[in-house]
């Protein structure tokens, strides 16, 4: 005879396992209201289980938040639709303004539930050494940098440009632009890009990006 189904799981979940089911109950959690103050039991109501259940398929709380806030970044990614990733297809201005776009409004979705775990660093360790849910796994400066060299490849760009400091940059820009935001108090939902940034920062990397004009 089959083993019986936990109560959480008897309606159907979308042919989860339990530990699968505990880990979208968390990540339901984090969307909702971020990981400050986030409690075993807090989670364990979510997922309909008593409290104990959590460790029986987890080392500790601190691997589910980890997993947890891995399946929000993904989710959050998954959601904002994919990057350009293939040179030569539209404008490089275009691309540009898609990874910068993108990345604003990933921080804002997602730096939040970071936020709230600077005190649990041992949280933020387990997450790093997972597999990196944005950029198809590469991270998104790594993602732009990569772009930006098979535009160089192409000649759309000039060969001897930083793709990597432009890449950092434009990430850094999304991070200076984002935290103080929300280190004031400003919720995701309200975060919205100023009018004219998005293409200014575009104009001038493509200053220092693009070739030379032959006289």
């Amino acid at each position: 005879m089959s083993p019986r189904k936990a109560a959480a799981l008897r309606d159907g979940d979308g042919g989860r396992t339990l530990r699968e089911h505990l880990i979208a109950a968390a990540e339901r959690l984090i969307s909702q209201r971020g990981t400050a103050g986030l409690t075993v039991r807090d989670i364990a109501r979510e997922a309909q289980v008593a409290d104990g259940v959590l460790y029986n398929h987890f080392a500790g709380k601190e691997e589910l938040l980890a997993l947890a806030l891995h399946a929000h970044v993904r989710s959050v990614e998954r959601e904002l639709g994919e990057l350009p990733s293939r040179a030569g297809s539209g404008t490089v201005e275009a691309n540009l303004r898609a990874y910068i776009t993108h990345g604003l409004a990933l921080h804002a979705a997602i730096l939040p539930a970071f936020a709230g775990l600077l005190s649990r660093p041992e949280v933020l360790t387990l997450f790093a050494g997972m597999p990196n849910p944005v950029g198809n796994g590469l991270g998104l400066r790594t993602a732009l940098a990569g772009y930006l060299r098979a535009e160089q490849d192409l000649g759309r760009l000039a060969p001897d440009a930083g793709a990597e400091a432009a890449a950092t940059m434009i990430v850094g820009a999304c991070h200076e632009l984002v935290l103080p935001h929300l280190l004031w108090g400003g919720g995701p939902d309200a975060f919205e890009i100023p009018p004219g940034y998005v293409d200014d920062l575009v104009t001038t990397l493509m200053k220092g990006l693009a070739p030379a004009r032959s006289s």
